[in-house]
């Protein structure tokens, strides 16, 4: 791939890993289209992304340290002292790195709040114009929205008619935001679905380490062929077995992509990544929700109400539950070819 000296900050929160995954395909468009990318980010994001491509420049964010708390929002708010300082601290960091490097044409953020310039144009990634938090939503979207204003534009990874992001991503508040499909490292690809199960385990801790020790008891003595991916990204790839079930420690893009691709039934969090994922792939999915996390609430509710996929609480899960996929129309998306042209805000001079 041609590269040139105009080089673009992409820079997704460590929130899981999907954040860091949906940026997957924007840096290879921007590759495509002889940008430079260099990836800001912290934690898991940011080791995730080395991987995936060890050749790019990177920077070392702050860290926002989001600990997990039983009511999500609640667990926010006493965080935020917390968080805003790593914002401006970040923010601090990219602008003085921006005026040290004059090839830096522009900067893209997925949903970390201080990774944006005045020096040069802007580009903030969400599917969540509105933030769903209970009583206090409109509080929650009102300083969102505020933020989202920082930037230039607001790039949306959904079709243009909130297809799966449904009321999260439909704001009648004026901000310049693009839907610009959606956005998945994947690709659909034809191999023999010799997986009947495949579990796929991700999320902030201890939630993680629930949904594991839940769905192991759930398919443990399964006759069905049973895989399970952990999300834990560590220095070294392992696989192993234990009774029944195939384990991955954690598995590379086009690794994962095979895995899926080969999988009759995918069993995963309600994140808005998995989402899009399985419907680029065209998968039948069962989705168990964060329990207190109100978007992957409601997305899971979302998609079983529009009889796209089925779901339940963590809780409530059984193996037999999966018959219910049998009824379901499945996820299915063609996948987004990004245009060119959603680069062009790139293209300007320098803002100063």
């Amino acid at each position: 791939m041609k590269t040139t000296n105009k080089k673009i900050i992409i820079a997704p929160l460590n929130w899981g890993l999907g954040h860091a995954t949906r940026c997957v395909p924007i840096i290879n468009a921007l590759l495509d289209n002889n940008f430079t990318p260099i990836i800001a980010s912290d934690g898991n994001a940011f080791n995730f992304l080395r991987i995936e491509f060890p050749n790019l420049e990177y920077i070392k964010l702050p860290a926002y340290n989001i600990s997990y708390h039983r009511n999500l929002q609640l667990g926010l708010f006493l965080q935020f002292p917390k968080i805003l300082k790593a914002v401006k601290e970040e923010k601090k960091l990219i602008n003085s790195f921006i005026k040290k490097n004059k090839e830096i044409v522009g900067v893209i953020s997925d949903n970390r709040f201080g990774v944006s310039s005045s020096l040069v144009p802007s580009v903030y990634i969400t599917h969540q114009i509105n933030v769903l938090s209970g009583l206090t939503t409109f509080l929650t979207t009102f300083f969102h929205q505020k933020i989202i204003k920082n930037f230039d534009e607001c790039w949306i990874p959904d079709t243009k008619h909130s297809e799966f992001s449904g009321k999260l991503s439909i704001s009648k508040t004026k901000i310049t935001a693009k839907f610009i499909g959606v956005l998945s490292r994947f690709k659909k690809e034809i191999f023999p679905e010799n997986i009947d199960v495949l579990v796929i385990i991700s999320g902030v801790e201890p939630n993680r380490t629930f949904l594991q020790e839940k769905l192991i008891t759930a398919f443990k003595n399964d006759v069905r062929k049973i895989v399970f991916v952990l999300g834990k990204v560590e220095d070294e790839q392992k696989e192993w077995k234990s009774e029944n079930i195939i384990f991955y420690n954690y598995l590379l893009s086009h690794e994962l992509q095979k895995i899926i691709n080969s999988s009759k039934i995918v069993v995963c969090r309600s994140g808005y990544s998995s989402i899009m994922d399985l419907a680029v792939l065209n998968k039948k999915a069962f989705f168990i929700p964060t329990k207190d996390q109100p978007e992957q609430e409601y997305l899971a509710k979302f998609l079983k109400e529009s009889n796209i996929a089925p779901s339940c609480k963590l809780e409530d899960f059984k193996a037999d539950k999966l018959s219910t996929i049998a009824i379901s129309k499945g996820l299915s998306v063609k996948e987004t070819k990004l245009n060119s042209k959603l680069f062009s805000l790139f293209h300007g001079k320098r803002k100063f």
